[in-house]
């Protein structure tokens, strides 16, 4: 299977790349760091450096690997936990902008459905909860699948010493619950810890 994966070189998309490989399916990396290709290319993956606002520039790749499946891995969140607020509306933006854009390109693909990454708990501020629920609401209207990870933690997160409150997932097995995507049906499926005491 061709699987394209935008948001190829964050938390989730980082450790998802090597696993989908590793299951024999053909993937292109999308980052719109080009200082982040050879790390895609070192996973396995065709880098694609890329943008999502540049919806043409956006389609035009998508379109040139001819993907099966798309997974919509993009957040744009700072490094800091307490920098969040201020990064608010860029991630708004990526939520709803971005992830039009992306449904458009795959759509211009003829690609199979788009997985998308959410959230299982309740964000704060009307404003990011709208942004969430739009995008979500985007990509089960396109037949989508829209996964609700828990609060990651492990390391690269915001919680590398301790885990958060649920809903949780350590992000190692948040990457290998979503391999599974590629087979299921459109709709809404949960990855948070399922272990007691976890």
């Amino acid at each position: 299977m061709r699987i394209f994966v935008a948001g190829a070189s964050g938390v989730i998309g980082s450790r998802l790349v090597p696993l989908l490989v590793a299951d024999g399916h053909a993937v292109a990396g999308m980052t719109r760091s080009t200082h982040k290709a050879d790390l895609l290319r070192g996973l396995g993956a065709e880098p694609v450096v890329c943008d999502v606002f540049d919806a043409d520039a956006l389609t035009r790749a998508v379109i040139a690997f001819a993907p099966d499946i798309v997974f919509h891995q993009l957040t744009d969140l700072p490094d800091n936990a307490a920098d969040i607020p201020a990064f608010s509306e860029r991630n708004n933006r990526i939520r709803g902008e971005g992830t039009r854009n992306l449904l458009a390109a795959a759509a211009a693909a003829s690609a199979g459905p788009v997985i998308a990454q959410s959230i299982s708990w309740e964000l704060p501020g009307d404003s990011r909860r709208a942004a969430t629920a739009e995008h979500e609401c985007a990509v089960l209207q396109a037949g989508g699948v829209v996964i609700r990870y828990g609060q990651l933690y492990g390391p690269g997160t915001y919680y590398e010493a301790a885990p958060p409150e649920p809903p949780r997932v350590h992000v190692d097995d948040a990457a290998r619950q979503t391999v599974p995507a590629v087979g299921v049906p459109a709709g809404i499926t949960i990855v948070v810890d399922d272990r007691a005491g976890s």
